[in-house]
């Protein structure tokens, strides 16, 4: 889809991606999985979650694998430790470990593919008996305030917009959809819950900046607009946001998480 435009590390992390370390952190603690395993993290991206494992779980190995091929040469660069590895992967050709992968995840990457279900199914494959599935998205509905600040003053702005919102298009943004997701895939033991985190914007240029990159349908659709409406939609969202008198704006981010057992069935 042309308005999912992944490609630039750089850009994607003052973005998204500082936040999903926040994120990725308190995902892992909730998680548990002992030190010493073998990770999959599917749609690893520019490599916070995977750096973020490699940091906080005492990991045997981490491969971390994303359809782009600028995503993963970022993720590798940024990344000296020498139980990763990054590689570029389509959905059926994840990379496998001859005795299956211990914990088998994904950051914030469900909502954007066409058929979740067969992404769970493929990490599931992934993993050996007894393994964890599981995975991160961001509330795009209500909880992710950066982002929907940005699309609630497009869409006054131009109707049209509404059909790129991420609250609008991804189901998956709510807790229920996510949880049933991975029971109809066939997990065991499944939970769900929310993460948030606090994302503070040292001022409104760099809360805004970022929207600039052209990372995701969001950056995508700012930067597709003439000039003289991406200033009226800047300056609305200026408006919008609560802006302290040193200039800071204190928001916060919900991600839903969600995980389960791989049964031997």
């Amino acid at each position: 889809m042309a308005w999912d435009v992944w490609e630039d590390g750089s850009a994607y992390e003052p973005y998204v991606g500082r936040w999903s370390r926040l994120v990725a952190d308190g995902f892992l603690q909730w998680l548990a999985i002992p030190p010493r395993a073998a990770w999959l993290d599917f749609g690893c991206g520019t490599g916070a979650l995977s750096q973020t494992i490699l940091a906080r779980a005492d990991p045997r190995l981490v491969i971390g694998c994303d359809r782009s091929a600028g995503y993963a040469a970022f993720a590798r660069e940024q990344t000296s430790d020498p139980r990763a590895q990054f590689v570029v992967a389509e959905l059926p050709d994840l990379p496998r470990s001859n005795a299956g992968f211990d914990a088998v995840v994904a950051g914030l990457v469900l909502n954007f593919l066409p058929d979740p279900l067969a992404g769970v199914a493929a990490m599931i494959g992934r993993a050996h008996e007894g393994g964890t599935v599981a995975a991160y998205v961001w509330d795009y509905a209500e909880g992710m305030q950066m982002i929907r600040a940005f699309w609630d003053e497009a869409v006054t702005l131009d109707a049209g917009a509404r059909s790129l919102d991420e609250g609008e298009r991804f189901p998956l943004c709510r807790l229920e959809p996510l949880r049933q997701l991975f029971t109809a895939a066939g997990l065991g033991n499944v939970e769900a819950r929310p993460i948030d985190v606090p994302t503070r914007f040292r001022s409104f240029e760099d809360y805004w900046a970022p929207f600039l990159g052209g990372q995701g349908p969001a950056p995508t659709y700012a930067m597709k607009l003439p000039a003289e409406r991406r200033a009226q939609l800047r300056d609305a969202i200026q408006r919008r946001l609560p802006v302290a008198a040193d200039g800071t704006i204190a928001l916060f981010a919900r991600a839903w998480a969600v995980k389960g057992d791989v049964s031997g069935d």
